[in-house]
C-alpha cells in the first residue's frame, strides 16, 4: 500500500494552538522589556537638566540667577522624545520630572519619576524598578 504523507487538520490545529500559547506569554513579556528600555531615554533628559544646572549652581552659587545665565527650559523632551522632562527651579532646589508620552505613555509601572537637588528619587528606588535596579 502506498500511503500519503502529511500532516492532518488536527496536527496543524494543535500546532497553531502551540504558537499562540507561546504568543500570549511572551507578547507581554516583551513589551514591559520594551518600556523598560525606553527608560533610559528619561535618565538621559534628566541627566542633562542636571547637568546643566549643577554647573548653573558652581558658577553662581544659584540654580536660578537674576542674570539669566543658565540656559534650562521649563520644559523639554528627551532625547529619543519618549518623555518629557520638566524642571521646576527656585534659587536653591530644583525638581527634574520626566513625564512618558506617546507609546510610553502606556507604561503604567512608572507614570512619571523625579529627582531633585539633593538626589532624592521618586519613586523610591527601594521599592521600585523605575530607577532601573
Amino acid at each position: 500500500m502506498n500511503r500519503l504523507s502529511g500532516f492532518t487538520l488536527i496536527e496543524l490545529m494543535i500546532v497553531v494552538a502551540i504558537i499562540a500559547i507561546l504568543t500570549a506569554i511572551a507578547y507581554p513579556a516583551y513589551t514591559q522589556y520594551i518600556y523598560r528600555s525606553r527608560r533610559s531615554d528619561a535618565y538621559a533628559g534628566i541627566n542633562q537638566s542636571q547637568a546643566i544646572l549643577e554647573r548653573c549652581y558652581a558658577q553662581y552659587f544659584s540654580y536660578q540667577p537674576t542674570t539669566g545665565t543658565c540656559p534650562v527650559p521649563a520644559a523639554t523632551t528627551s532625547p529619543e522624545k519618549y518623555y518629557n522632562i520638566n524642571t521646576a527651579v527656585t534659587s536653591s532646589t530644583y525638581t527634574i520630572t520626566a513625564v512618558p508620552v506617546g507609546p510610553q505613555a502606556n507604561d503604567t509601572s512608572c507614570p512619571s519619576f523625579s529627582i531633585d537637588q539633593g538626589g532624592k528619587k521618586t519613586p523610591d528606588p527601594t521599592t521600585s524598578r523605575c530607577w532601573g535596579s
